[in-house]
């Protein structure tokens, strides 16, 4: 599997759901990855992923 790069779309699961976000940084066992916004805030939402966790978006 090929390990995604900084604006590579990504889809991951969190809480029993499927969210899809842009590569904001590579680190070498995870990306981080910015998948929406805040409603309360109204600042990006941003996790944290590790490589065998997601599929790169073709």
């Amino acid at each position: 599997m090929a390990n995604a790069k900084i604006g590579d779309v990504i889809t991951f699961k969190r809480e029993g759901e499927t969210h899809e976000g842009v590569v904001s940084g590579v680190r070498e066992n995870s990306v981080m990855v910015d998948y929406g916004m805040s409603k309360e805030k109204n600042e990006p939402l941003k996790t944290i992923v590790n490589h065998k966790n997601y599929k790169i978006k073709k």
